[in-house]
């Protein structure tokens, strides 16, 4: 059987490697345990197919930090949906039911993948933390395919800086990431392709197109008598912000006539753009506890008693109630810097008193 594309399958090298035992993770979803050890994996390269076994059998590093950015996105995006109902958490099962109703069987499973607002953060997030992890390691000269981006040559119009340093290489970065996370989608003809290709690019760009400039000066005592900049990728929690942004506008399509085009609902509303994430189905409330979903509901969840906003009781726990209760816990305290450079803390207890839902 065919392993599932990029994104499922990297999902499973992040929940193994956040799992404690193999038995926590469901080994049903590619039809074999896997390890986290990226030669283990490109031993398997006959399960794999295209250009990702490809990526496998010549460039085993590139898989390594391919792993890297979907840890990464995925820590990303339990950090930006910490307070929703559906929190990306990554625990049994759940995170890679988000993807899918059900499995099916044969070669079509893949097209009971859920098409929700969630999976396309999921995807989107995952591409970009692929595309930063491999650009960032290029940066780092940890990868002997790539180093630091030269291109930018000369001076600013004012000549009060010029291009120098090691700049992001953010275009190799970007082609890895699509050539590993759109490989086993890239010839498929329907709807879902389009949403998945479209999710990834998103991601991608989210990366690629807010490239910053900085800048250092040299000189004596400090002066800027020389200014050079290089061009660095922006800092990853604003990649997550600003694709938290886009899943909050995200556009509700459906499939053209010829199927080659993805088209908004409703006849008022503009075409997405590359940037903007796309959905075709309606997210379940998440409310209650449903493998088939991937929702782990939100009974136990800590909630914020005195907000009004999504993380607030009455909001996540979807008008059950909640209970208080008081907890102990551990604290830094009495805190001084000492030089130079140290900051020592004492440790102190402190009683708290949190919410949850029932």
């Amino acid at each position: 059987m065919r392993l599932c594309e990029g994104l499922q399958f990297l999902i499973l090298w992040v929940q193994l490697s956040q799992a404690e035992t193999l038995n926590q993770i469901s080994h049903r979803a590619v039809g074999s345990p896997l390890v986290m050890d990226h030669r283990s994996i490109c031993r398997k390269t006959r399960r794999l197919i295209g250009k990702q076994a490809e990526i496998c059998r010549k460039e085993p590093e590139i898989v390594q930090e391919v792993i890297k950015g979907a840890k990464l996105g995925t820590g990303e995006c339990q950090f930006q949906f910490k307070e929703r109902r559906w929190n990306c958490s990554t625990a049994d099962k759940f995170f890679g039911r988000i993807l899918m109703q059900d499995r099916g069987r044969g070669n079509d499973w893949w097209r009971n993948l859920q098409d929700i607002r969630e999976t396309a953060f999921v995807y989107a997030v995952t591409s970009a933390g692929v595309t930063f992890a491999v650009t960032q390691s290029c940066s780092m000269g940890e990868l002997l395919q790539c180093g630091c981006d030269y291109q930018m040559k000369g001076e600013s119009p004012d000549g009060s800086w010029e291009w120098g340093g090691c700049g992001d290489d953010i275009d190799f970065g970007y082609t890895k990431s699509r050539e590993f996370m759109d490989a086993q989608t890239r010839h498929r003809s329907d709807i879902r392709t389009l949403l998945t290709l479209h999710n990834n690019e998103a991601g991608r760009l989210a990366v690629k197109n807010f490239m910053r400039t900085e800048c250092k000066c040299h000189g004596l005592s400090g002066s800027c008598a020389v200014k050079t900049c290089w061009k660095k990728m922006p800092i990853f929690r604003e990649v997550g912000v600003r694709l938290k942004e886009r899943f909050n506008g995200a556009f509700q399509v459906m499939g053209s006539n010829n199927g080659k085009h993805l088209i908004p609902v409703g006849d008022t509303i503009k075409a997405p753009t590359a940037e903007d994430l796309v959905y075709t189905n309606e997210s379940p409330n998440f409310c209650k506890r449903n493998r088939k979903t991937g929702s782990q509901g939100t009974k136990g969840r800590a909630c914020n008693a005195t907000s009004m906003g999504i993380g607030g009781c009455d909001l996540l726990c979807c008008g059950r109630g909640y209970k208080e209760r008081q907890v102990v816990v551990e604290e830094n305290c009495k805190c001084r810097f000492h030089w130079c450079c140290v900051v020592k803390c004492s440790k102190c207890t402190a009683v708290k008193t949190v919410h949850e839902c029932l």
